[in-house]
């Protein structure tokens, strides 16, 4: 069994979907885990915790404080202690508790300690889900790398039919299983990711570049980190933050800059995804100094070519290594797309087309169709970009093996 031994720590907030994380402990529990749950104070306004430790067989942990003979409940030694953190249900206040930080009890400080994953199902009325507050604080916990288990739509404790019903158990623990099972499976191999946009100097204040935001690269380390790989992510310049202890990052500003680490990096490394937004020329004589604005109503730049880092990883590539590549088309995706496949040696192409709305650069989402060597096509639907680049990474385990 997939849990079987598997150390779980179970958060309960205050909501009437309280009751349902009664049954995520028993099914924890059938499948061999061992669950130590924490409930906010408020959450045992609805459910006691005679209950879950029944059901545990632990006792409850909610105070800092259980007695007054100095000793006290270690958030560290909790956090340390679990393979996995579920927070079911999570209320709005628990939510924004948790993305801001504010530890002002002991699921939140728990979950502050924790090195393992983190999984949230949030549970609340349709209204404070939808609130803008809300999903800023779920997409702010979902940039620190935790996994948010959607919630249904359905009948609400209001009586109202909307989005925020807490995901039903048996769906819950299915996620947290899959996760468990496949969390390994990079495990010793090293991935080389690159990222974001490059910059090519014109004067020391202007340069050439493009509308890369980087998230399609950022949410790939993650994924490949997440399932146990060593990723040396290679990023332009971009405002995001890699928030995984087996992503290691080195920051680049030019092409060349991008081309030099990747180089360094790539016969080190098993696979290589080349996300990166690479400019394909630079100006040839960047000026040292800026250049004022004169009478002449034109300026003429001579552009020179940049090296190409997919077709010179797909050179050195040794038997066993896999390099994925992306292609951005606007027209003739799919055959521009297996020609550059074919051109730069590559084993795996993720096209994506800026004719498809909520597609491309500066989104969240994207939709990308797969293409590998042996010509099998697999378009994706339009999904989150997270969800994007874990079917990547799963065509990409494929190849590997």
């Amino acid at each position: 069994m997939t849990m079987k031994d598997t150390k779980i720590i179970l958060g309960i907030t205050g909501s009437i979907a309280a009751y349902k994380a009664a049954v995520l402990l028993r099914l924890f529990i059938r499948k061999g885990a061992e669950v130590q749950v924490v409930m906010t104070p408020a959450a045992k306004e609805f459910v006691t915790p005679l209950t879950f430790s029944t059901l545990s067989g632990k006792p409850v942990v909610s105070e800092f404080f259980s007695r007054r003979d100095g000793s006290w409940h270690s958030h560290v030694d909790l956090g340390l202690w679990a393979d996995a953190m579920l927070v079911a249900p999570a209320t709005a206040s628990s939510i924004g508790k948790m993305a801001r930080g504010m530890a002002d009890n002991m699921l939140v400080t728990t979950y502050l300690s924790c090195r393992a994953p983190v999984f949230v199902a949030p549970a609340m009325d349709m209204d404070m889900y939808a609130h803008p507050a809300t999903q800023e604080n779920l997409e702010r916990l979902r940039s620190f790398g935790n996994r948010i288990i959607e919630p249904a739509e359905g009948e609400l404790a209001s009586h109202l039919v909307g989005k925020g019903r807490m995901e039903e158990p048996e769906r819950i623990i299915g996620v947290v299983e899959d996760f468990l099972a496949s969390r390994d499976s990079l495990r010793g191999k090293k991935i080389l990711v690159t990222a974001g946009p490059t910059y090519e100097k014109i004067d020391p204040v202007r340069f050439i570049g493009n509308y890369s935001s980087g998230k399609m690269g950022f949410a790939l380390a993650q994924a490949c980190a997440g399932r146990g790989a060593e990723v040396e992510l290679v990023a332009g310049p971009v405002s995001l933050q890699a928030a995984h202890p087996l992503i290691r990052r080195t920051d680049v500003e030019s092409a060349g800059e991008m081309y030099a680490a990747a180089t360094d990096i790539f016969p080190k490394a098993d696979a290589a995804i080349l996300c990166a937004a690479v400019a394909d020329y630079r100006p040839e004589t960047p000026r040292e100094s800026k250049i004022k604005r004169g009478k002449d109503e034109r300026l003429t730049l001579s552009l020179v070519l940049n090296k190409d880092i997919a077709a010179t990883l797909g050179q050195m590539k040794r038997p066993g290594q896999v390099v994925a590549g992306f292609a951005l088309e606007t027209d003739n995706g799919i055959v521009h797309a297996k020609e550059k496949l074919e051109r730069k040696n590559l084993d795996l192409i993720v096209l994506n087309s800026l004719q498809d709305e909520g597609a491309g650069f500066g989104h969240d989402t994207n939709r990308v169709v797969m293409i590998d060597r042996e010509g099998e096509t697999t378009p994706l639907p339009l999904k989150s970009k997270r969800d994007v680049a874990a079917d990547i990474v799963a065509k990409l385990i494929t190849l590997l093996k």
